[in-house]
Formats: structure tokens, C-alpha cells, sequence
């Protein structure tokens, strides 16, 4: 198994989206900055901000892409190819709404599920075989307002529940880098809140 190399956090730039419930995935990754201590900074050449963690021997890249989200797998493919960082090495943790707010679930393959973010990042890598992170935000309940929904901000509670979530999901990041998929899944998903 490949290590993982790549963290991205799928979102929107700018201020006005950054509070709302399709930025999980850079909620994600500003944690790990945050938990390791390092800034992101802009890379015009990866369409995106990136910065870069160390855990004991391994090593990854974060990355946040400036590209808005149906636009996310031109920063990916960029930074990947620049890299020559395969898709079996890229995690993209992104928001769920098959999830029920406050779980976090990991997961290989598979489609996009409607999420522009994982449909352009599935055509620029030319393959659904990269790893997922998927933060539950939970479903309106009708697909015609699922634009709205996404685009607006947690109520308090459920922001607590998906932060808790993102918490507990980097507490695996030594499984997840080390590739050891079942350990970090065991763990992650025993965690859950029911």
C-alpha cells in the first residue's frame, strides 16, 4: 500500500463561504495545520494554498483549492502531477450529505454522489481510485434545496458535531498517512456519535 501524500480539503474560497457547510474539507485540513502548526500559503502554480505536515517519518501536503469547488481537481491534478503523487496516495476529505451531521467516514473509491467537488476531482485524475473523507452535514431532507443548504452555515450544534467529527478524524492521520486503511477506519468508526 502507498502511503498517502496528499491531504486536500474540498471548499470555497473567500470569506463569504467560509463558514458554511460545503467547507468541511477545509475545516479538515486547517485542522491538521492547525494541530501541526504550520500555515498555508498561497501556490499559484497548484491553483490553491498549501502547506506541508511531518509526522515522525512520513510527510504530507495539504491543500486547499482556490478554484472554487466544481473546479477542485485542477488544483489536485497540478500539485499531483508536479508531485508525481499518485491517486492512491490522495485523501480528499469533503462534506456528506448521506451522513448524518457529526460522522466522519473514510473510504476508497467509488462516485461522486452529485458532489461537484468529487466529480471534477474523479475527471482530472482520470480515476475514482482515491481515498475519501466524508464529514456528514446531513440532507435537507429535498434535492432542490440541497444548492441553499450546502451553501449555509451549520447551526451552532451541528458545527460542534462536525468539528468533534473532524477532531476524531485526525486523530487517525498516523494510520491514514502510514496507508493502514482498516486500523484508521476500526478506529474512526467505533468513535462515531450514534
Amino acid at each position: 500500500m502507498s502511503s498517502v501524500q496528499l491531504i486536500v480539503g474540498l471548499g470555497n474560497p473567500g470569506e463569504q463561504y467560509e463558514q458554511t457547510r460545503h467547507n468541511a474539507g477545509f475545516w479538515f485540513v486547517e485542522e491538521l495545520a492547525r494541530q501541526h502548526q504550520v500555515v498555508f500559503r498561497p501556490e499559484t502554480k497548484f491553483f490553491g494554498e498549501v502547506a506541508k505536515i511531518q509526522l515522525s517519518n512520513s510527510q504530507a501536503w495539504l491543500l486547499k483549492p482556490a478554484t472554487f469547488m466544481n473546479r477542485s481537481g485542477q488544483a489536485i491534478s497540478a500539485l499531483a502531477k508536479f508531485y508525481r503523487i499518485q491517486p492512491e496516495q490522495i485523501l480528499v476529505a469533503h462534506d456528506e450529505l448521506d451522513l448524518p451531521v457529526g460522522a466522519a467516514k473514510l473510504k476508497t473509491g467509488g462516485g461522486h454522489g452529485g458532489h461537484n467537488g468529487l466529480r471534477d476531482t474523479i475527471a482530472a485524475l482520470s480515476t475514482p481510485n482515491f481515498h475519501r473523507l466524508r464529514l456528514g452535514i446531513d440532507h435537507p431532507g429535498d434535492r432542490h434545496q440541497v444548492v441553499n443548504y450546502v451553501l449555509k452555515a451549520p447551526s451552532k450544534t451541528e458545527r460542534e458535531l462536525i468539528d468533534e467529527a473532524i477532531y476524531q478524524a485526525s486523530r487517525v492521520l498516523p494510520e491514514i498517512l502510514a496507508a493502514d486503511w482498516a486500523k484508521a477506519m476500526n478506529q474512526l468508526h467505533t468513535k462515531q456519535v450514534k
